[in-house]
């Protein structure tokens, strides 16, 4: 410890006042506030601050003296120690009220615009396995607890495929059971490192870049198919033989698999967009369903990960929308042309814009299998291709429907979108907080005519959220 500094403190017998940012929740001690994760408001209990700043601090609670009223028995053995669904101690009916107030604060105080009154949040219809697709990260060493790491029984070196630890890069959580997806997944994974584990096969080491089984992706669909991608890393020594027989083994062991997947992934990071990726057994894409459309989504295609919740989801856009059959749409951030599709029948024609071009591709493949015939799609940077020019060679929308990623629009693509003048924009989000921004950025122009909140992801912080802005001049 540094000469100056002071041992921080222990506080006993605190009261849990509210829930905050992250999923955490928060007290308040000498005039500032405390942000504890892993308890609820009403909870009673002793708190070891763990970081001090000038106006708040973060503290880990190290016993609980007595259990708030409202509060929810965990489901998951490693809720506590894995960091993705920090509100399971939390009762869903109170998880939707502090989403539906995070909204209103965070529309209020970054907006600083007119609001209408909200619609009560959109609560999911599943609150375990609802989940489409899981994303497991390999590791050669496990992370331990503190406790573990004491107990000088326990092997130290026991490989393990699981979750990344939050704010640890190179740790990985072993995870046995998720509850987030059906349970078929499970008994996959736990097979692949069973299988691994037995041959010998090695697992990766992020910092020394080594190590042949490297990262798992599942997925499945509406319609019972099954997507499995496994990542290895070969070596000078080879390892292509190795990760061959760990897939027929797979194949043999699963036949629900009906398009299993593998690649040699040979970058610093896990990501797949710019890889070559191989089908050993299948088809190289599952379909999924909504309504009287199918959409094929591959290995790097972008498909909401809650199906069923997407749906109410994009029934609110289309409802937004208030479309009749006469108007232009522009879809912006389209991904593979999930809502743009969706759309399509209730339109005149719809323009589709994104980034990455085989989501794109996926869009166009999206449209021919739904005999969909008004729908373009183009691939770009946002604010590249969204300009005056764009917009004079296709047509002013009547409305722009955008769902842009966590950062929100770039500022030019606002401009573009006020000079275009739509009727209505039907903004959907994942972030309130950047939408309430660009939502300051339209105030001038355009007027907040309905607000609704949609919980994609029960047990989580997190909160996709539907405003509709209609034109003042109209």
């Amino acid at each position: 410890m540094g000469r100056n500094k002071k041992p921080l403190p222990l506080l006993e017998g605190v009261t849990i006042e509210a829930v905050a940012a992250e999923g955490k929740c928060l007290f308040h001690w000498q005039e500032m506030v405390v942000f504890v994760p892993f308890c609820v408001p009403g909870d009673v209990c002793d708190v070891q601050i763990r970081r001090k700043k000038h106006s708040f601090a973060e503290g880990e609670v190290v016993r609980f003296i007595e259990y708030s009223k409202v509060r929810a028995t965990p489901f998951c053995e490693h809720f506590g120690v894995c960091g993705g669904c920090k509100w399971q101690n939390l009762p869903y009916e109170e998880q939707l009220k502090f989403k539906q107030q995070q909204v209103k604060d965070q529309l209020t105080r970054i907006g600083k615009v007119e609001l209408p009154e909200f619609n009560p949040i959109l609560g999911s219809v599943q609150t375990q396995a609802y989940r489409n697709k899981l994303d497991f990260g390999c590791a050669n060493k496990r992370w331990l607890t503190s406790e573990q790491l004491k107990d000088v029984t326990l092997a130290k070196d026991i490989p393990a495929i699981g979750f990344h630890i939050t704010g640890a890069f190179d740790k990985i959580l072993p995870v046995e059971k998720c509850w987030l997806m059906d349970d078929l997944h499970n008994k996959i994974r736990n097979e692949i490192r069973d299988y691994a584990i037995a041959h010998g096969l090695s697992f990766f080491d992020l910092r020394e870049q080594k190590g042949l089984l490297r990262d798992v992706i599942i997925r499945n669909s509406a319609t019972g198919e099954w997507m499995v991608i496994i990542q290895f890393h070969y070596d000078e020594t080879g390892g292509e033989k190795e990760a061959l027989a760990l897939l027929q083994y797979i194949a043999d062991k699963f036949l629900n698999i009906t398009s299993l997947l593998y690649l040699d992934n040979q970058k610093c990071n896990d990501t797949i967009g710019d890889q070559d990726i191989l089908v050993f057994k299948g088809k190289d894409h599952i379909f999924e369903t909504m309504e009287d459309l199918r959409f094929k989504v591959g290995p790097k295609s972008f498909y909401q990960t809650n199906t069923e919740q997407a749906y109410h989801l994009y029934c609110v856009a289309r409802e937004f929308a208030g479309l009749s059959g006469q108007e232009l749409v522009y879809d912006l951030y389209t991904g593979t042309g999930t809502i743009a599709n969706f759309v399509a029948k209730k339109a005149r024609k719809v323009i589709g814009i994104e980034y990455v071009p085989e989501a794109i591709e996926d869009a166009k493949v999206n449209s021919e299998l739904n005999g969909i015939t008004n729908t373009l799609f183009y691939a770009g940077d946002m604010k590249d291709i969204l300009t005056d020019d764009f917009i004079a060679e296709h047509g002013r929308p009547d409305v722009i429907i955008t769902d842009p990623p966590r950062a929100g629009m770039h500022p030019d693509v606002v401009k573009t979108i006020l000079r275009a003048a739509p009727k209505r924009i039907v903004y959907v989000s994942c972030n309130p907080a950047t939408q309430a921004r660009d939502l300051q950025d339209l105030d001038a122009q355009y007027r907040v005519a309905a607000v609704q909140p949609v919980d994609m992801f029960p047990h989580t912080p997190h909160v996709e959220n539907v405003v509709l802005l209609e034109n003042r001049n109209n």
